[in-house]
């Protein structure tokens, strides 16, 4: 009885693990069509008057999902030029990268994610990631890989929302 038990858990911790993969994918999927969606110059506009430009929140959005893979212990940042995005606001520094170079390090970057994270166990997913102690996440266990890309597919999805806006902007407009 206990072997089924843990092989349903084992199961059931697998189809939900591979339900959140398939939600972050889908956020990928719909920041990649919203970048293919308008000429590049329409980037360079802000989101909303004041607001981030475009082009800021796809190099930021590079940025902060670069960084899961040394926080989930699974190598270097691909793009760590891009580091400038994650602690400077849109406009404090110059973008020094375009449109076109920025897709390509999105589109390079999620397949590389996409295939390390193909091949990480439920374990792996349930552990702590590496900027948690191991003292604190005794303490927390929710403090686990997986609840970062629960917050990073949260992130990606408000960006997206705000870029949303632009295209309000632009079909108004």
């Amino acid at each position: 009885m206990k072997n089924e038990t843990t092989s349903t858990d084992q199961n059931l911790s697998e189809q939900i693990i591979k339900q959140i993969l398939n939600l972050w994918t889908s956020r990928n999927k719909a920041f990649t069509d919203f970048f293919n969606k308008y000429a590049d110059k329409d980037y360079l506009n802000e989101v909303a008057p004041g607001r981030n430009r475009a082009i800021y929140l796809l190099g930021h959005l590079i940025a902060v999902n670069d960084g899961m893979i040394p926080l989930f212990g699974l190598g270097e940042r691909l793009f760590p030029e891009l580091e400038i995005f994650t602690g400077n606001a849109d406009k404090s520094f110059e973008i020094n990268a375009s449109v076109e170079e920025l897709k390509t390090k999105w589109a390079s970057l999620n397949d590389v994610l996409t295939t390390k994270f193909s091949k990480m166990t439920v374990n792996e997913w349930m552990d702590k990631h590496t900027a948690v102690s191991s003292e604190d996440f005794s303490k927390d266990p929710q403090r686990n890989k997986l609840n970062v890309l629960l917050g990073r597919t949260n992130h990606q999805s408000y960006h997206l929302g705000q870029l949303n806006l632009l295209t309000v902007k632009e079909l108004v407009g």
